[in-house]
């Protein structure tokens, strides 16, 4: 299995040149208002909580169950995009920008740790007066749902984890790993060569990367304050041994995983079904890291799939 943050760090070095050319966006960025005109939608609103301006989208019906979708690192709510539009049918579907992330921005409180994300999800959870739901996370989001529903239980009613951060990887564990000076540069630049290299590193098969998501990814990067916010995330950024926290995990588990995932190897996958009591895992050959970006049609499926059978099963127990 390669070194992701090898891989990512050499390709970011091969465009490092292109990053001079954004100099000025390595302090300012682009202006917040310019991409929230861009992006802001329909369904979205900006909440209060705990002090933070969190961009919020809600679809679906108001009185359906609630189900949060949760993205990850260095993308948005935008990951979700093929989840929802099937979801929103049958939940009330809610996904945010994680602090330091897309439309959101910074942190004034600098709540990056991966333990301080998932004490989040609570706080969002009571601005929107949701007491319980089901929450879905891929990456960093995933990690962060995970954390929550062990320290939550009455508060989770499953979990769908896609490619999550578990363990510990890439000289990451009780302790940040040491950030590569590539990555900073990229980053706080996001220059157009380095975005749509990383895309490659998340996606199986490249070629689905659309001109359209690129522009996308590279626009949230691009927010002024998310670059600074990114760095300071990775240098509190740790994975200490999850096995006790995994086994505090109540609400029934899906795990779904991309077998070409290069991010985080599927192994982790495997180990979380042990870790988890009553987990199941589905992989996906082809698929990356973002499987529910990638594969958004056969990953929601799945995942429709496993709460129909848990509503089925409480229906019987009634």
């Amino acid at each position: 299995m390669k070194n992701a943050l090898i891989i990512l760090a050499a390709i970011l070095a091969a465009v490092a040149a292109l990053a001079a050319g954004y100099v000025y966006m390595a302090s300012k960025g682009e202006p917040a208002d310019a991409i929230e005109a861009k992006y802001m939608g329909p369904h979205d609103r900006f909440v209060e909580v705990s002090g933070a301006r969190v961009r919020v989208r809600e679809e679906g019906p108001a009185d359906a169950p609630p189900l949060l979708l949760l993205h990850g690192f260095t993308y948005s709510l935008e990951t979700w995009d093929g989840w929802a539009a099937v979801l929103k049918d049958d939940y009330r579907v809610i996904r945010y920008d994680l602090l330091g992330h897309g439309l959101t921005g910074p942190d004034p409180k600098e709540r990056y740790a991966p333990e301080e994300r998932g004490a989040f999800i609570g706080d969002v959870m009571d601005a929107l007066n949701i007491p319980s739901a089901v929450i879905a996370g891929n990456s960093l989001g995933g990690l962060a749902a995970w954390r929550f529903a062990s320290d939550n239980p009455g508060r989770v009613d499953a979990l769908i984890l896609v490619s999550p951060g578990a363990y510990p990887y890439n000289g990451v564990s009780d302790i940040p790993a040491e950030i590569p000076a590539a990555m900073k540069a990229y980053l706080l630049t996001a220059p157009d060569a380095g975005v749509r290299a990383s895309a490659a590193l998340v996606y199986g098969d490249d070629t689905k990367i659309t001109d359209e998501r690129v522009e996308t990814l590279r626009d949230m990067l691009r927010r002024e304050g998310n670059g600074p916010a990114m760095i300071r995330s990775l240098e509190k950024f740790t994975l200490p041994d999850p096995a006790d926290a995994l086994a505090r995990i109540a609400a029934p588990t899906l795990i779904e995983w991309g077998e070409d995932d290069i991010i985080i190897p599927i192994e982790q996958g495997r180990r979380l079904v042990d870790d988890i009591d009553g987990a199941r895992l589905i992989t996906y050959p082809g698929v990356g890291h973002a499987a529910q970006e990638e594969a958004p049609a056969e990953t929601v499926a799945d995942a429709m799939a496993f709460l129909a059978a848990l509503d089925k099963a409480e229906d019987n127990q009634e």
